[in-house]
């Protein structure tokens, strides 16, 4: 009776610490990928250039871009994301991968316009080693009432 006891304590506590440890994993995408709007935003492009995985892809409303054509819009300002609104954000985890998704309001200036689009913004982030790597961000422009 006492082993059995002290073994479903032992389960217990093993369950509540794993899932300790996944929420603390998605905090830390949930804050790296805060971190990235705000390196995005100040065109910090030495240290995009460390977040972003060297195969990442990047895919907007008019294509898509590796990596260099993504830091080079960003050094360049051919795109400016002056800021992004987060209204909702969710992770899930799977193994080393990690799948984020943002609701926002992205204010950027494109092609020295200033727009505002609604989007939901997948974000893929892999594991190597101790860091976290992003390896696809993808806008997909959300419908507003004016667009139907």
């Amino acid at each position: 009776m006492k082993a059995t006891i002290i073994g479903l304590f032992l389960i217990a506590i093993s369950a509540q610490w794993s899932l300790a440890q996944r929420s603390n994993t998605e905090q830390e995408i949930i804050d790296l990928s805060k971190e990235k709007w705000q390196w995005m935003s100040d065109k910090k492009v030495d240290t995009l250039n460390t977040l972003f995985h060297e195969k990442a892809v990047f895919v907007h409303m008019g294509g898509s871009m590796t990596k260099e054509q993504e830091l080079g819009v960003i050094k360049s300002g051919g795109i400016h994301y002056k800021q992004a609104d987060i209204h909702e954000v969710s992770v899930n985890i799977m193994g080393t991968v990690a799948i984020l998704l943002n609701r926002i309001t992205l204010l950027a200036v494109v092609g020295g316009n200033e727009v505002t689009n609604p989007f939901m913004v997948t974000e893929v982030y892999l594991k190597e080693g101790e860091q976290w790597k992003l390896g696809s961000m993808s806008f997909t422009r959300l419908l507003t009432a004016s667009d139907r």
